[in-house]
């Protein structure tokens, strides 16, 4: 039986369509799926990254293409009321229901449908009500389980979501499922040396942050 781990946050797009994809990708192969709620936000912070809707025009054009996505793929799928927003009550919520399948899609559908905002106190009340979490969402216990979910995550080159995992083996996006599919599979290019050679560390150009030059304030600008 082949193992792979879900990782997620319920504010990814694309982690809703790739959870509701995953089930065809993964017909006829012996197989158990661990969902694993993280922080997107710790992972872009350990990696010195944006988010997709911190960038405006990657803003317009994330929920473009996932509107179109989900309709090439017959998913539902409304933006929130508010995105981004906070997901840790959701994420916390998840880890303290302990993570199945039926856990992590109220999740998702909490999130992507219907448009409403994901962390209104009244629905998050409901929603924490009707999946009757073991434990408390707001416990030492659990927050200390997200923490260390997302840094050994991150530890493990785990950079963003979704992200599945096989075999020591990482697997990124909605994009990423028919490469995870091929691997599960026996993919014959996974049998030699290409996964290794593909990505080893090479030779490039770093990027420079660029320092504003200092000007005198008595001086006339510089130039037309």
């Amino acid at each position: 039986m082949k193992h792979i781990v879900f990782h997620f946050d319920v504010i990814s797009p694309f982690a809703w369509l790739a959870f509701m994809r995953l089930p065809q990708v993964l017909e006829g192969i012996s197989h158990e799926v661990e969902y694993r709620p993280l922080l997107l936000a710790g992972l872009l912070a350990h990696f010195g990254q944006k988010g997709p809707a911190e960038v405006e025009p990657k803003r317009a054009w994330t929920f473009r293409q996932v509107h179109w996505l989900a309709a090439q793929h017959g998913t539902p799928l409304d933006t929130p009321a508010v995105h981004p927003f906070n997901p840790l009550a959701l994420q916390r919520l998840a880890l303290a229901c302990g993570p199945n399948r039926r856990v992590v899609e109220a999740l998702f559908r909490h999130v992507w449908m219907g448009g409403a905002d994901a962390n209104e106190p009244a629905r998050l009340r409901a929603l924490t009500e009707q999946l009757a979490p073991a434990r408390d969402p707001a416990g030492d216990e659990v927050k200390a389980e997200l923490r260390s979910n997302t840094e050994a995550a991150a530890q493990a080159g785990v950079f963003g979501v979704p992200m599945l995992e096989h075999e020591g083996r990482l697997f990124w996006g909605l994009d990423g499922l028919p490469m995870l599919r091929d691997a599960l599979a026996g993919g014959a290019w996974f049998d030699g040396p290409g996964w290794a050679a593909a990505g080893a560390p090479r030779p490039g150009i770093a990027r420079r942050q660029s320092v504003p030059e200092r000007r005198d304030s008595r001086a006339p600008p510089a130039g037309p």
